[in-house]
């Protein structure tokens, strides 16, 4: 698909250098571009639900239980791997 967007000079004077760095055209450059933004914020978010689900910066102490360590580390001993 065609488009036509506005960029500052020196977004895509710099653009065009990498361009040709890389031995790519504008177009593939910034499909690339816009490629790699989307994924990256088809993600947004998630960081944030699993931290409210699971206490953000500050969690509450995780340890396994004495006991139930106990019970599990004897549990291993018996299985053959």
């Amino acid at each position: 698909m065609k488009t036509a967007i506005s960029i500052p000079d020196v977004i895509y004077q710099d653009a065009e250098r990498m361009a040709k760095r890389r031995g790519m055209s504008r177009s593939e450059l910034y499909a690339n571009a816009v490629a790699e933004y989307v994924n990256s914020e088809r993600y947004m978010g998630v960081r944030e639900r699993l931290e409210a689900v699971y206490g953000g910066s500050n969690p509450p102490d995780s340890r396994l239980d004495p006991v139930l360590a106990q019970i599990q580390a004897a549990s291993l001993a018996k299985d053959e791997w």
